[in-house]
């Protein structure tokens, strides 16, 4: 036996195995990604290769135009990332309790039909997006069952798919504080990365609420099913100890089985964190950014920057930033959510 514990021969059968995945994995994700980190550095148009010798060099021009410079790229990339994280804000929490609460249904002792439910909830997650997209399309109609629903309690209806005005905006003008026909001086005439405070506080465009109940609906049944194996895996004797000691169903939840999820509740924020902040494909069938920009999301704009206004460079650094974006809000999230078990 080798000091490395693993005798030579078995040594090199491994990396034979390991090898056509390294392969795969190097050809279709590392070298891609390299390209595109290139691309990011250029001025290219789409015009023959990228890397020949005459693609004229942007250097960090891409970066700094979408962060520093004062213009339309910057106040674009801003803005979506304003809608994107107000997307985020209320997707992650709401498809987290949601996927939860169904996974405490479905796994009652007493429920029956549990099969039909585990699918019934779990269908939308397997359904293509661009089906359901366009299902929700017709729902939110101005003549749609959306607006037909709220009519029957006297409430009428948006445009829902034209309407830019912000959910904020809408709830402080309802309360009094502010008209958001003419907002207070003090947060217009501010600015902050090429927003006004007061565009920055806009909220969720009605517009973007209809997409945020289509990803809560569609992600919550993946999600179900990691909370439903966490579940069944639990040890009983705790909660039955919960049980003898007096501690009702509320106490048993929140003292007894939420700790124990802990790690599970982890992995789904932190996907439920990447993946919302990937949304393009129901931006791209919904609204395509629409209306005023106010669903407009970094992923649809490097989509559009590099293939429908031909500056791959621009649009190759917007995935870049957007990246990057990933990776701090998860390293943020992580952090905040160990912290808060250590206590």
């Amino acid at each position: 036996m080798r000091a490395g514990g693993i005798r030579g021969p078995e040594r090199s059968v491994g990396w034979l195995f390991v090898t056509p995945a390294i392969v795969i994995i190097t050809l279709f994700l590392v070298v891609p990604i390299g390209m595109a980190l290139w691309v990011s550095f250029t001025a290219w148009n789409g015009q023959g290769s990228p890397f020949r010798s005459g693609v004229p060099m942007a250097g960090l021009d891409n970066y700094t135009g979408l962060l520093t410079v004062d213009s339309l790229a910057r106040q674009d990339f801003m803005t979506s990332i304003r809608n994107n994280g107000y997307y985020v804000l209320i997707v992650v929490p709401a498809q987290t309790v949601l996927a939860l609460f169904l996974a405490l249904v479905v796994n009652q002792k007493l429920l029956r039909a549990k099969s039909f439910f585990r699918s019934a909830f779990y269908f939308p997650s397997v359904t293509s997006s661009v089906a359901i997209s366009v299902v929700f399309l017709f729902l939110f109609t101005s003549t749609g069952a959306v607006n037909q629903l709220l009519a029957l309690f006297g409430v009428a209806g948006p445009q829902w798919f034209a309407d830019p005005r912000g959910v904020l905006h809408l709830l402080l003008g309802t309360v009094g504080l502010v008209d958001p026909a003419a907002p207070p001086a003090m947060l217009t005439g501010h600015s902050l990365l090429g927003l006004s405070w007061w565009e920055w506080l806009a909220g969720p465009s009605v517009a973007m609420c209809a997409i945020i109940a289509l990803a809560v609906w569609t992600t919550s049944g993946t999600f179900m099913l990691m909370f439903l194996a966490a579940l069944q895996n639990l040890p009983v004797q705790l909660d039955e100890a919960g049980l003898i000691d007096g501690a009702g169903p509320w106490q048993r939840l929140r003292f007894v089985t939420l700790p124990q999820l802990r790690p599970t509740l982890l992995l789904i924020v932190t996907l439920g964190l990447i993946g919302t902040w990937q949304i393009f494909d129901q931006v791209y069938v919904m609204s395509q950014g629409d209306p005023a920009k106010t669903t407009l999301t970094p992923a649809y704009l490097s989509y559009r920057t590099a293939f429908k206004d031909f500056d791959y460079g621009s649009g190759a650094a917007i995935s870049f930033l957007l990246f990057v974006v990933i990776i701090a809000m998860t390293l943020l999230q992580r952090r905040l959510m160990r912290s808060g078990s250590e206590e």
